[in-house]
């Protein structure tokens, strides 16, 4: 028995609709695409909205001595130089273009006294560099670009889900979803197809992700013989909420520690002084005075002459201390962190922060500006995704592109925060362009009537399915599962452990079943998105077992030191083969001599400047 369909044609079809999926779209339709996006959920809830403290770019506004150099060497530096040199050469020197951009667009920037866009510090970065709006960055760009795109005639198609890319031959031709309303089926044509997903943190039991957050774009481009690469590296966010149990996860900007925030333990030790990497010795305060000095330089307007707080290293070392932490019995009573910006004054904190303000007095029934914060680690964001051409962003599979958290390459094993916003705009306007040029020498591809029946079966297999386990059972132990064994602290015996778990999980997945009706069976969505993040799981856990070294955001705790002779120079590239997930590792390119000049002459400076300032470099 065939089952009924809608059918659609376009030239290019946007599977998200975050900050990347939306500037993916409004550059393929400005490039002359007949455009869609289908989106999972409604148009405005991206989890771009959770980008708070702002977007990286080496505007020049808040110090004069950045520029796309010293981001590129912060970029690469923080990624432990593993990530992709040529999509942070682009990154770093496009981003200034597309935050101004979106200022000609109507963003509405925070302002200097000179009236330029604003820049604050965030941990990893050199200088003042994150273009912010209060703590509502990413809200504002979502905003922006929504409002852009409504001109821009493109078609939306929300609440839909897409489960299937079909292919010819080794060509993407389309994708088939369904409505998460009412159960109908719909067929794409489309001559090139965008995946801009987002990440797949919904894996772990305590993330900052909603619901959406389940790998569908890994996934499928996985199920459609695409490479993932990197997916070890899953940062944790040292600060999300731990209490009440209600909000658990959900994030505190780091714009709280970039205005100053201090993190403390249950002993009101400023702890963070004491777990300092060596190769970040020289960058950072070594005393509360200098920490406290760099504050007051910051509030006053001062270019900031001294060296920064420990609260703003990079985001695995923060979330690897705030563990410490609670392990060794000093930890907040809710089994994290204090985070207090109180002494910054009332009226700063409601200017400056106004959402965290309004967060936690709504959700905790905290005052900020009097108490401290409870905070601790939140899967927050991969790293790793779907490897993609640095240039057009085009994946392993022709016509198939990525961008955004669902693409990997340009965070290497940890990413720099407000280096999120930026990667969206950067290379989502790159992926709308080049999926563009591509289709207008592209027929409109005819879509196999066998193929769009199979994907339609599957996706009925759950509503079929007689006398199997509630998916929702599924969904929570398998996620207890992986916070337990592949969360921030790894060890060998327990990723073992891992795998063999989740294989059971597949099968359990598979046979699950969600009641037999279409209309707003949230079962059965659940149940369809069990086997995404299955397969997810099994690639996050199956690069960390093979990582056998600590870097970035993989911690193995019975590796704890860098293996920079092999796994310094390699990555994990993953891929499934019989509906089995392989690893390799291939070599990292070494990067081209220029723009190792480049790196030589960024930490010269830093040298310089921490020497001026009476440290080391």
């Amino acid at each position: 028995m065939t089952e009924s369909y809608q059918t659609h044609e376009y030239d290019v079809v946007v599977i998200g609709a975050g900050g990347a999926g939306l500037r993916a779209a409004i550059e393929a339709s400005r490039n002359g695409a007949k455009t869609a996006i289908i989106t999972k959920s409604l148009l405005g809830k991206a989890h771009t909205v959770m980008a708070e403290g702002g977007c990286a770019a080496s505007l020049q506004n808040a110090d004069p001595r950045d520029g796309w150099k010293v981001h590129f060497h912060d970029t690469m530096k923080g990624s432990k130089w593993l990530a992709d040199w040529r999509m942070a050469e682009i990154h770093a020197k496009e981003a200034p273009d597309r935050v101004r951009e979106l200022e000609q667009w109507g963003a509405v920037f925070d302002r200097t006294d000179k009236q330029l866009i604003n820049q604050r510090n965030f941990g990893g970065h050199t200088f003042p560099r994150l273009a912010h709006v209060g703590d509502s960055t990413g809200l504002e760009i979502i905003r922006t670009l929504q409002e852009r795109g409504i001109h821009e005639g493109i078609d939306i198609f929300m609440e839909y889900t897409v489960r299937h890319l079909t292919k010819s031959g080794d060509r993407v031709t389309g994708c088939v979803a369904y409505t998460r309303v009412e159960g109908s089926f719909h067929a794409f044509s489309a001559k090139t197809v965008i995946l801009a997903t987002g990440g797949i943190t919904r894996c772990w039991s305590v993330c900052s992700g909603s619901w959406e957050y389940t790998g569908d774009g890994h996934a499928l481009a996985l199920w459609a013989g695409a490479e993932l690469r990197d997916m070890e590296f899953v940062q944790f966010h040292p600060t999300g909420m731990v209490w009440p149990p209600s909000v658990r996860g959900i994030l505190v900007t780091e714009g709280v520690r970039g205005e100053g925030g201090r993190l403390t333990n249950n002993e009101n030790k400023r702890f963070m002084f004491d777990y300092v990497p060596e190769m970040f010795m020289g960058d950072h305060a070594e005393t509360i005075e200098e920490a406290d000095q760099w504050v007051e330089e910051v509030v006053s307007g001062k270019l900031a002459t001294v060296r920064r707080p420990p609260e703003l290293l990079t985001r695995d070392v923060v979330a690897k201390a705030i563990k410490a932490e609670v392990e060794a019995g000093r930890g907040s009573p809710h089994g994290g962190a204090f985070l207090d910006i109180s002494h910054r004054g009332e009226e700063a904190i409601k200017k400056k922060l106004p959402s965290m303000y309004h967060q936690f007095m709504e959700l905790a029934e905290v005052d900020i500006t009097k108490d401290p914060m409870e905070v601790g680690p939140t899967a927050h964001y991969v790293m790793g995704g779907i490897r993609v051409n640095a240039s057009t962003q085009e994946t392993t599979v022709p016509g198939l592109y990525a961008c955004g958290e669902a693409a990997s390459g340009l965070h290497g094993a940890n990413r720099l925060g407000g280096n999120s916003l930026s990667d969206l705009i950067t290379f989502g306007k790159r992926a709308g362009e080049y999926a563009a040029k591509s289709s207008k020498s592209l027929e409109q591809p005819i879509l196999d009537e066998s193929e769009i029946q199979s994907a339609i079966k599957q996706m009925l297999s759950p509503l079929e399915n007689q006398n199997g386990e509630n998916p929702g059972q599924i969904y929570d132990e398998m996620r207890d599962m992986m916070q337990q064994k592949v969360g921030i602290i790894r060890q060998k015996d327990e990723l073992e452990e891992a795998i063999e778990e989740l294989n059971s999980f597949k099968q359990r997945a598979m046979k699950s079943s969600s009641g037999t009706s279409r209309t707003y069976n949230s079962g059965w969505h659940q149940a369809l998105d069990l086997r995404n993040m299955v397969d997810v799981s099994v690639a996050c856990t199956l690069a960390a077992l093979t990582r056998e070294e600590s870097r970035g955001g993989h911690t193995r705790q019975d590796m704890p030191e860098p293996e920079d002779d092999y796994w310094g120079k390699h990555i994990n590239i993953i891929w499934m083969e019989n509906d089995e997930v392989k690893i390799r590792q291939e070599e990292v390119e070494p990067m081209s001599g220029e723009l190792q000049s480049v790196i030589a002459e960024v930490k010269d400076m830093i040298a310089k400047r921490a020497e001026e300032q009476g440290g080391s470099a």
